[in-house]
C-alpha cells in the first residue's frame, strides 16, 4: 500500500522557521530529535573536500555565528526577491558578503577560507568562494524542515503550503515558490501570514465553549523578525459542525521591512555610539566593526531585547577588540528607542481599518503574531488602539505554521468546509496614453479574481502594441511600480481607435498575476505571468499608500486631464479626416463654426500637454463636449455620402 500524500504547513520566517501538520488530532508543530519545533533561519556553509559546500542549519549555526561570521547566513528572508539596491540599507548589519548578480539581483558570497576558525578579517577581503541566491539559502532551511517532518511522520514529504508576509509582492512570492521547488517541494498554496494566523485562531474557536455562532471581526497584528503585516478579517460560522468557518479578508496593510531585526539594529547603533566614544574616536571618525564584532553586537542586541520582554532591565556585555563593554539597558530606554517603529505599525492598522470601513471599537478580537508581540510596549499600544485586550492563547511563534497546516489539510481533503477568501494588497493596472494608469484590479480585491477592460490605439497604422503593467495606488505611471511589459506584434495596420484590445488580469489564489491581451479584430494575442526581478523597496512600501491619500485630489485631476487630452486629440483627428472628405459640401457658416471649435479644443489640448496644471479640466471637458455635439452634423454628412457612393456602385 502506497504512503499517503501529506501536505505540510511551513512558516518560513526571518528569524525562525517551523513546519506543522493538521490531521485528525488537529494542527501541531513537528519537532526534531531533541523535541525542538523552532528552527532558527540560519545556515553556515563549510567547504567540503570535493569543492562543494557542506551546511549546518538551525540552532548550532546560530549559536556559533560569531565564530564563523562570514560563512553564516541569517535574515535571508529580507533579501528574497529584492535587488542589490533594495537591500543596501541592510548590508551594514550583515556579517556575510552580499554581491550583485544578474540584473542587479542579490547574491550571497561564501568564502573558501577555512570555516574551522574564526573569520575576523574585514568583509571586503575576498578569497574566492561560492555565490548563492537567497532562494538557495532558503531552500536549505526548507530542506531541514522537510527532514524533520519526514523523520517525525515516517513518510516522504513532497507538498507544502508556505506562508509569506501579506505585503510580499509578486517577485518575493515567486522567490518563495522557487525556494520550495529547489527543496523538492511542490508549493500548492502561498498563504499570507496574518491569514494563516486567523485560520489557526478559527480552529481555537471551534473548540471553544464560548463560540456563539455569530459573525465576528478580527484583526491580526503580525510583528515578526523582518516584516510587519496587519489583516482585518470577518469570521462567519456556518450552521453545521462539518463546515466550521467562512474566512473573509476585508483589508490588509503592512511593511516588508519592519520587524525585530530593526529593533536589534537600533540597539546595535546605541552600542556602536557608546563603544566608539569609549575607544577614544572623535565624533567625525568612523569605527567599522569586523564581521566577528558585528555578529557579537547583533547577538547581544537580540538577547537584550528578549530579556527586556520579561524583566525591567538587562545587562549588555561584550568584549570588543580588548575593550570590555558593559551597560544596563532598562525597559524604558528600549521603549523610547522602538516607539517610532511601533507607531508605524499602528498607522498600518488604521489604514487597514479604513479600507475595511471599520472603526477600532468594531473589532471583536485582536490576534498577536510574531515573537516581537511579546514586547510589553507592543501589547500595551495595540490594546490601547483597539480598547481590547489582545488574544494571547496561541503561541505567537507557532500560530502561523499551525494556520498553514490547517490550510494544507483543507487542500489535502483532510478537512472540509473551511473557506478562505484573501485579498491583493495593491492595485494593478496598465499605462495608458499620457502616462496615466488604468486600474484593472483595485487593492483589497478578493482572490482569486479576474477583470477585463477594453482599450484601443491612439496612432494610425500601429502594427504592435506595448502594454506596461503597474502596481500602486497613484494615478500616474511615474508614481507607481513597473512590474512587467508585454507586446502584441503583427497587427494589421488600422486607423487609430479601431483596434479592439481586450486586456484580462487574473490573480490566482497565490496572489500571482497573469495577464492576457487579445486584439479581437485580428486575433493576435500575448500573455505573461508577472514575475518582476525585485521586490518593493522599503520606501515604496511605506509611501505607496500614504502618498495615494496625500495626492489623491491632484492625481485624479491629472489623470482626468491626461484622458481628456488623449480623447480630444482622437476626436480632432476623426473630425479632420471627415472635413478632408466632405468639407466642401458643408454649409460655409457651419464649417467655420466647426473649425473654430476645433481650434479652441486644440489650443486647450496643446496648453494642457505642455503643463496639465495650466488648464482647468472642466473647461477642457466642455470644449470637447461642444466639439462632439457640433461634429454630429459632419459625421451624418460623411455617412450619407458613403451610402450614396455605395448605392451608385
Amino acid at each position: 500500500m502506497s504512503a499517503p500524500t501529506i501536505i505540510v504547513g511551513i512558516d518560513l520566517g526571518t528569524t525562525n522557521s517551523l513546519i506543522a501538520i493538521c490531521d485528525a488530532r488537529g494542527p501541531r508543530i513537528l519537532t526534531d530529535e531533541s523535541g525542538r519545533g523552532m528552527v532558527p533561519s540560519v545556515v553556515r556553509y563549510e567547504p567540503a573536500p570535493d569543492g562543494r559546500l557542506n551546511r549546518v542549519v538551525g540552532a548550532l549555526a546560530r549559536d556559533e555565528a560569531a565564530e564563523f561570521p562570514r560563512s553564516t547566513v541569517s535574515s535571508i528572508k529580507r533579501l528574497m526577491g529584492r535587488s542589490i539596491l533594495d537591500a543596501a540599507a541592510d548590508l551594514k548589519y550583515l556579517s556575510y558578503d552580499v554581491q550583485p548578480g544578474d540584473r542587479g539581483t542579490v547574491r550571497v558570497h561564501v568564502p573558501l577560507s577555512s570555516a574551522l576558525r574564526p573569520q575576523r578579517e574585514p568583509k571586503h577581503v575576498q578569497s574566492g568562494g561560492h555565490t548563492l541566491s537567497p532562494e538557495e539559502v532558503s531552500a536549505h532551511i526548507l530542506l531541514e524542515l522537510k527532514r524533520i517532518a519526514e523523520n517525525a511522520l515516517g513518510h516522504p514529504i513532497s507538498k507544502a503550503v508556505i506562508t509569506v508576509p501579506a505585503y510580499f509582492d509578486d517577485a518575493q512570492r515567486q522567490a518563495t515558490r522557487t525556494a520550495g521547488r529547489l527543496a523538492g517541494l511542490e508549493v500548492v498554496r502561498i498563504v499570507p501570514e496574518p491569514t494563516a494566523a486567523a485560520l489557526a485562531y478559527g480552529i481555537g474557536l471551534e473548540r471553544s465553549s464560548t463560540r456563539n455562532n455569530q459573525p465576528s471581526t478580527a484583526i491580526v497584528y503580525d510583528l515578526g523578525g523582518g516584516t510587519f503585516d496587519v489583516s482585518v478579517l470577518r469570521l462567519t460560522p456556518s450552521e453545521t459542525e462539518t463546515e466550521p468557518f467562512f474566512f473573509q479578508v476585508l483589508a490588509t496593510s503592512g511593511d516588508t521591512h519592519l520587524g525585530g531585526d530593526d529593533i536589534d539594529h537600533l540597539l546595535v547603533e546605541l552600542f556602536e555610539r557608546e563603544i566608539t566614544a569609549r575607544k577614544g574616536f572623535s565624533p567625525g571618525q568612523l569605527w567599522i566593526p569586523s564581521p566577528h564584532t558585528r555578529r557579537e553586537l547583533l547577538r547581544t542586541a537580540e538577547n537584550t531585547k528578549i530579556a527586556l520582554s520579561d524583566t525591567d532591565d538587562a545587562v549588555a556585555r561584550m568584549t570588543v577588540d580588548g575593550l570590555v563593554y558593559e551597560r544596563t539597558i532598562t525597559r524604558g530606554e528600549l521603549d523610547l528607542l522602538i516607539a517610532p517603529l511601533i507607531t508605524r505599525t499602528l498607522a498600518h492598522c488604521e489604514d487597514a481599518l479604513r479600507d475595511a470601513k471599520l472603526t477600532p471599537d468594531q473589532i471583536d478580537t485582536v490576534i498577536l503574531v510574531g515573537g516581537c508581540t511579546r514586547i510589553p510596549l507592543v501589547r500595551a499600544r495595540v490594546g490601547a488602539l483597539f480598547k481590547n485586550e489582545p488574544y494571547t492563547a496561541l503561541n505567537p511563534d507557532e500560530v502561523v505554521a499551525l494556520g498553514a497546516a490547517v490550510q494544507a489539510s483543507v487542500l489535502g481533503g483532510e478537512r472540509t468546509g473551511t473557506l478562505l477568501l484573501d485579498v491583493i494588497p495593491l492595485s494593478l493596472g496598465i499605462e495608458t496614453i499620457g502616462g496615466a494608469v488604468a486600474k484593472i484590479i483595485t487593492r483589497n480585491s478578493m482572490v482569486p479574481t479576474r477583470a477585463t477592460e477594453m482599450f484601443s490605439t491612439s496612432v494610425d497604422n500601429q502594427t504592435s502594441i506595448r502594454l506596461t503593467v503597474y502596481q500602486g495606488e497613484r494615478e500616474m505611471a511615474a508614481d507607481c511600480r513597473n512590474l512587467a511589459e508585454l507586446h502584441i506584434r503583427g497587427l494589421p495596420p488600422m486607423p487609430a481607435g479601431i483596434p479592439q484590445l481586450e486586456v484580462q488580469f487574473l490573480v490566482d489564489v497565490n496572489g500571482v498575476l497573469n495577464v492576457v491581451a487579445v486584439e479581437r479584430r485580428s486575433g493576435k494575442r500575448a500573455a505573461l505571468q508577472v514575475v518582476p526581478n525585485h521586490g518593493l523597496t522599503p520606501e515604496e512600501v511605506h509611501q505607496i499608500e500614504r502618498e495615494s491619500f496625500i495626492h489623491a485630489k491632484e492625481d485624479m485631476q491629472r489623470h482626468r486631464v491626461v484622458d481628456l487630452i488623449a480623447n480630444t486629440r482622437l476626436d480632432l483627428k476623426w473630425i479632420g479626416d471627415g472635413l478632408a472628405r466632405v468639407g466642401d459640401s458643408l454649409d460655409p457658416d457651419y464649417r467655420s463654426s466647426l473649425e473654430a471649435a476645433m481650434a479652441e479644443a486644440r489650443r486647450l489640448v496643446d496648453l494642457a500637454a505642455s503643463d496639465w496644471k495650466k488648464v482647468d479640466a472642466d473647461e477642457l471637458h466642455k470644449a470637447k463636449e461642444s466639439l462632439d455635439r457640433l461634429s454630429v452634423r459632419l459625421h451624418e454628412t460623411a455617412i450619407a455620402q458613403s451610402l450614396r457612393g455605395a448605392q451608385t456602385k
